[in-house]
Formats: C-alpha cells, structure tokens, sequence
C-alpha cells in the first residue's frame, strides 16, 4: 500500500489519520513464507513537521509460525506498535533509522512488513514448554510418549552425568 504525500508536502504542519487492511497472502521473513491466517490491520497517524514525517501506529493480525522444536504450525498473534521516521530532504547528518522518502510515496505496507519481521521471535515455539521430537524415532513428545531408551551417552563422559544429574 502506497502513499502519496504530495499534499502533505505543501504544508508545514499536518496530520493524516491511517487505517489500513494489508491484504497479502504472506510474507517472507528470509528464511521462510509466513502465511497470514488473518489479514494484518494498521491503525495510526502520519504526521509531518517540516521537511520530517512520523509514522506511528499500531499493527494486529495473525501468522502461522513454524514451532522451532516439534516443528507443528501454530497461531501467532501480533500486536506491536510502530514508529518509524521519514524525510524527504537528505541531510548529511541524519539518522540511520530516517528513511528516505523517494517520489513523494511512502510505502506502508513495506515498512508494516518489515516491522513485523524485526519483532518475530528468534525461537518460534508453539508453546513455551514445548518437547519437541524425539532425537532418535522422530516422535511428536507434545503429542505422543515414545518407547526409545536415551542410550546416547559417551563412555569417557559418564562420570561428569553423574555429577550433574542425581535422580
């Protein structure tokens, strides 16, 4: 979704409420497709002062993640708030965190998505005491308790289990 600030640039001081539905399929995070299970929503204001426009808001929605230990999709609720600066003057001294506005468009949808992608957790888990597969059969530990015996125990460091695990 793109935004033309055309008129916005005419004044000193202005005000532009937004509320936005991106209607995308998914996106893609660098590693992988994340499907959205709802669409995301952007409710904020576009404000300018200046040559410098702030973007702040709010973004809701729901993506099905990859849990990083059973590896079973689960919903992921967003709910984060952004805030995001602009410029369309280039000052040797700006910010890093200034975007560059080009051709009078902002695109919205652009900085939504890459917000989105900074706030997902590095460790997707389905839940926070998730157990994940079994190392030797592949079994589904959340779901199901596998007959396999843990003998993956090095020889020469048995002695050291033993001082750290006493049942």
């Amino acid at each position: 979704m793109e935004l033309n600030i055309s008129e916005l640039l005419k004044e000193k001081k202005a005000e532009r409420k937004l509320d936005l539905i991106i209607q995308e399929d998914g996106l893609y995070d660098g590693m992988e497709y994340i499907k959205l299970l709802r669409p995301i929503s952007f409710v904020g204001i576009l404000s300018k002062l200046e040559n410098d426009f702030t973007l702040k808001g709010k973004v809701q929605g729901v993506l099905e993640l990859i849990c990083s230990r059973c590896i079973e999709k689960f919903p992921y609720e967003l709910d984060i708030t952004i805030v995001e600066k602009f410029t369309n003057v280039y000052k040797e001294d700006e910010d890093d965190e200034t975007i560059f506005i080009e051709d009078n468009v902002i695109d919205i949808s652009q900085v939504v998505q890459n917000n989105i992608i900074l706030t997902l957790p590095i460790k997707r888990l389905c839940k926070q005491n998730c157990k994940g597969l079994c190392q030797q059969c592949g079994t589904n530990l959340n779901k199901f308790k596998c007959q396999c015996k843990n003998h993956d125990i090095d020889l020469r460091l048995a002695k050291l289990k033993d001082m750290f695990f006493t049942d």
